[in-house]
């Protein structure tokens, strides 16, 4: 059993899990979608790659839907008429990151130049992936305003696939479940072989964020943009020890 913020007076203890076991104990609905996905986990890594214009089948998109239904939130593909007028945020979203000082210096913080030290967390340059040759900013160029030696550049796809995740409420609690919901999408897309990059430039600036909010693209927070498609599977990226995010107790 989860629980969600436990200890209110401690906002870094994000959650608690109790583990049951025993010939009383049978696995709910729930922990079987749960445990189908598991194979998944050691093959889920962000792909900041073109994608191919193949389309995400109907029936799979209903999968990714209702995935994030499980943990009470919502995932809707945007619709053609308005896939331009998001793409326009993430570019200008992009644009605001690169004229801000304070955003540069947090990004150079989060990446890690392999040349010069073996990386224990935040992104690799390996993992950049390659530069779009339109000049859109369908992924977060983790190389800021700094050149990389030898980066490719590459055409990425005509009409991505993008999607909105949002929640009913914009709390601390929401946020974690978006979270949760998230990972039930991604592991369900790898099963169905879709590989995934976020574009997380609007939600980070409270005005273009809000214009993600229109009623033609449903209601509640946006929290994530996730494309989705068929294409190269990125590279694995490293990740904290298990000991600095997990306490186990007996």
């Amino acid at each position: 059993m989860t629980t969600l913020l436990p200890v209110p007076s401690d906002p870094a203890l994000v959650a608690s899990v109790r583990l049951h076991e025993g010939p009383g104990v049978s696995a709910t609905p729930a922990d079987a979608a749960l445990a189908a996905l598991h194979p998944a986990i050691r093959h889920r890594h962000t792909s900041r790659y073109p994608f191919d214009d193949r389309a995400i089948p109907d029936d799979v998109r209903v999968l990714l839907t209702e995935a994030a239904h499980h943990e009470g939130v919502e995932f809707a593909f945007l619709p053609p008429k308005h896939l331009e007028g998001v793409l326009v945020l993430i570019r200008d979203g992009e644009g605001f990151d690169l004229r801000d000082p304070a955003r540069e210096a947090e990004q150079r913080y989060w990446t890690r130049d392999t040349s010069m030290e073996a990386p224990v967390d935040g992104v690799p340059d390996y993992a950049f992936g390659p530069t779009d040759a339109s000049g859109r900013a369908l992924n977060r160029d983790f190389a800021g305003t700094d050149i990389v030696p030898g980066r490719a550049d590459a055409p990425f796809e005509d009409r991505p696939q993008l999607a909105l995740l949002r929640t009913a409420r914009d709390r601390p609690a929401d946020w974690l479940r978006a979270g949760q919901a998230l990972e039930r999408v991604l592991l369900t897309a790898v099963l169905h072989g879709l590989v995934a990059s976020f574009a997380t430039q609007p939600l980070e600036w409270p005005e273009l964020r809000h214009l993600l909010r229109v009623p033609a693209l449903g209601t509640g927070h946006p929290q994530m943009i996730v494309r989705l498609g068929y294409g190269p599977e990125g590279p694995c990226t490293p990740r904290r020890p298990v000991a600095e995010v997990l306490t186990i107790e007996p």
